[in-house]
């Protein structure tokens, strides 16, 4: 591994008595892919919301660049995001803004940029996802593999150092998902981001991961190279590579508890 940009310390969340994340530990490597996979439910997407401060824990610290965002004001926080990009399982478009209006808005809102040096920044974006001549498209005029690029180009119209996906490849078909990872690949090359990537797709792991972090019950148990994670021999990781199936329990009253007057 390179040097960490990211170390996530002793992290821990719940929302009421149930607990999400349970002492995570980690470190996100500079310039690398990381994935962060397990099946549903085991905290995956709420490791993310802290990554990009959307959380703040119960305990633990998130240290980025070695200052630790937990501790960080929401002023401290938004100039840190600007050096960030996100992309939702969605893709977060407006649907009143056309494709090159979604794309420009981190540009308008965070640069003093003049419109046409915009206009160039905002055209760049969209050809580098394919979506060059798509400019005056609403998303609704588009498809979910359009919208998600659209979404991407978005996420990186800042140029941002850090570029987070959130199942980037959900809800595609297979075709598109390669696309997709082939796109990940590409910004990686060409821009040299570090790449933090949520997904259980087991396809899409293989394709783009150049470290893999596995949770279970809100716990890292495994974290190495796409490599050492295919022969893993942990059998939960095994379970998960080979897809076979496990016994699923809820606590159903920490579940309803958790969920009164939360939104999860």
């Amino acid at each position: 591994m390179t040097d960490p940009i990211i170390q996530v310390l002793d992290l821990v969340t719940s929302y009421g008595d149930l607990k999400v994340l349970d002492g995570v530990s980690l470190d996100i490597s500079r310039g690398l892919i990381t994935v962060v996979a397990g099946s549903s439910g085991c905290g995956k997407t709420t490791l993310l919301r802290h990554l990009i401060g959307l959380l703040k824990p119960v305990s633990g610290q998130i240290l980025l660049g070695g200052r630790d965002i937990v501790t960080m004001s929401e002023k401290e926080l938004y100039r840190i995001r600007t050096r960030q990009g996100v992309l939702f399982q969605s893709g977060g478009l407006l649907n009143s803004m056309t494709l090159a209006e979604n794309v420009s808005l981190p540009l308008k809102e965070h640069t003093e940029l003049e419109d046409s040096t915009i206009q160039i920044m905002t055209r760049m974006k969209l050809e580098l996802v394919g979506l060059l001549g798509f400019e005056n498209f609403l998303p609704s005029q588009i498809s979910g593999g359009m919208k998600k690029r659209a979404g991407l180009a978005r996420a990186i119209a800042m140029d941002p150092e850090i570029l987070y996906f959130d199942e980037p490849t959900a809800g595609l078909d297979p075709v598109t998902s390669a696309e997709m990872d082939q796109l990940i690949l590409k910004l990686k090359k060409t821009f040299k981001m570090t790449i933090v990537a949520v997904t259980h797709e087991l396809s899409s792991i293989k394709n783009i991961a150049d470290w893999v972090i596995m949770l279970d019950q809100g716990r890292v148990i495994f974290s190495g190279t796409l490599q050492k994670t295919l022969v893993c021999e942990n059998p939960i990781v095994r379970r998960f590579l080979d897809r076979k199936p496990g016994q699923v329990v809820y606590d159903s009253q920490k579940y309803l508890n958790a969920i009164t007057g939360m939104s999860l």
